[in-house]
């Protein structure tokens, strides 16, 4: 088998036979639903749903915002991920053989097929700057288990946090173990690599969130931090509050940047992709709200502002714990959580640029894991240096940019390949693909949801991002 995949790639183009070989990729499945919820899920879990929306709640409204949020999660996050799920399905191979198969079988425009690119390229992007951010992590939860934090001052841990980003040798070690902890899970396929980690990975994750949630609610003053969360103040709600409420909605879900697409080309034909996608969005918002509240009681208590960005994780909440009972221990539980939620995420962003790289080579998983491992780590290197040695400064609208190539690529990612990928994985879904064809696949009980979903990716959906991502600069203003 393996090598009547490997003549198939050496001969000259032939359809059919790119087809065969792209399905001798994909040819693993989820074992089950649960499977591939625990991965979708645990994908996106990111550092969005603890350095952005507990600063978002509280600084926009409270549950004015949190209303607001779960709207756009509705009309926005869960038809977009039924999309990406359902076009994943029914294309069984990476975002770029996806589209360029489901243009051929609804004799749509080739071109479609750079949706995918944009997809996995976005996809490398981010894991790019996410893999220096998660080296932090690494070198945090070493300092915090040491005992580094304690009875530092504010500017003393921001010295220590400065320290880090501005040497490039500091961060080398941490930042080359977090890439190379991706390989090996992609190397070893679907079933032995991504779906064993997530099995185990995920469910850790979500025992040392709920130890925290735990331990956060046994301190007095923890409910006041809830209330400040979940008053309603219509006066800190603006026009930059529902933009702030989409792009949480979007970004949280890791949309438009083809991991939820390559997650539905392993699953089955009979999986019901639409139920998943629910359970997945469930599960972000649920992490969302319960980082929101352990985080703000952790800085209530240890009578520290909030802060949002890295400047929340890496300087005010290692403060905030070293003013509480056992706070070097929960700061060590909170940083394992980053590094496991930074983990979970990596390996889920890594899958759609290994799975690519391995169609268009030969079909092995091992070869394209290392070259797409030292393709990511020299980018990371690139974003890591923005930091202190090649950083420059630009000015991005009425902003200015000090970090150079870091700052360029979350630009590109953020407000351009991410949500322009997006609003075209809409279109196509809701306008190139049969009606029947959606019906079929997703599978819902209810005609009425059915309908809700098809034209929400028609209209709702594209015309929402298209306005997020007209307006996007003035966030960043």
């Amino acid at each position: 088998m393996i090598g009547a995949v490997k003549l198939r790639f050496r001969r000259p183009p032939d359809p059919p036979k790119r087809r065969g070989a792209a399905h001798a990729i994909t040819d693993q499945h989820w074992s089950s639903p649960r499977t591939m919820i625990l991965a979708a899920g645990g994908a996106a879990i990111g550092f969005n749903n603890f350095w952005q929306f507990p600063s978002l709640l509280r600084e926009h409204g409270g549950a004015v915002f949190l209303v607001a949020y779960l709207f756009c999660v509705l009309v926005i996050g869960l038809p977009l991920l039924t999309a990406e799920f359902m076009l994943g399905q029914q294309g069984q191979g990476s975002p770029v053989s996806t589209f360029r198969r489901l243009a051929q079988r609804v004799r749509a425009d080739r071109n479609w097929t750079l949706v995918g690119v944009l997809c996995v390229l976005a996809g490398f992007l981010v894991l790019s700057y996410l893999s220096v951010i998660a080296g932090w992590t690494l070198a945090f939860t070493a300092r915090a288990a040491l005992g580094e934090f304690v009875g530092q001052t504010a500017d003393g841990i921001a010295s220590i946090f400065g320290a880090l980003v501005r040497d490039p040798e500091k961060q080398l070690f941490w930042y080359t173990l977090f890439v190379l902890s991706l390989i090996p899970v992609a190397g070893r396929g679907v079933r032995m690599g991504l779906e064993a980690s997530v099995r185990v990975a995920v469910p850790l994750l979500l025992v040392l969130l709920g130890a925290l949630v735990a331990y956060a609610a046994a301190m007095d003053r923890s409910l006041q931090s809830l209330e400040q969360f979940l008053v309603l103040d219509f006066t800190r709600f603006t026009w930059h509050s529902m933009l702030y409420a989409m792009t949480q909605a979007f970004f949280s879900l890791g949309l438009g940047a083809g991991v939820m697409m390559m997650f539905g080309a392993y699953a089955h034909h009979e999986l019901k992709v639409a139920r998943v996608a629910f359970w997945v969005v469930a599960i972000d918002v649920s992490v969302g709200l319960v980082a929101a509240f352990v985080i703000g009681a952790v800085l209530t208590i240890g009578a520290v502002e909030m802060a949002s960005g890295p400047r929340l994780l890496f300087q005010q909440l290692p403060l905030a714990f070293d003013h509480l009972p056992l706070g070097r221990m929960a700061s060590t539980l909170f940083f394992l959580v980053l590094v496991m939620s930074a983990w979970v995420s990596g390996i889920a962003f890594f899958e759609p640029v290994v799975a690519w790289v391995a169609e268009r080579r030969d079909g092995s998983r091992w070869r394209s894991a290392w070259t797409c491992g030292a393709a990511l780590w020299a980018t990371g290197l690139v974003m890591m240096l923005s930091f202190h040695p090649w950083a420059f400064s630009f000015r991005f609208f009425d902003t200015v940019k000090k970090l150079g190539l870091f700052d360029v690529a979350q630009i590109l990612t953020s407000q351009a390949l991410m949500p322009v990928a997006g609003i075209f994985i809409a279109l196509f879904a809701g306008w190139r693909i049969r009606v029947s064809q959606s019906r079929e696949a997703l599978a819902m009980q209810s005609p009425c949801l059915f309908d809700a979903w098809l034209w929400l990716a028609r209209l709702v959906t594209p015309v929402l991002l298209v306005l997020m991502l007209i307006n996007l600069n003035q966030l960043y203003a």
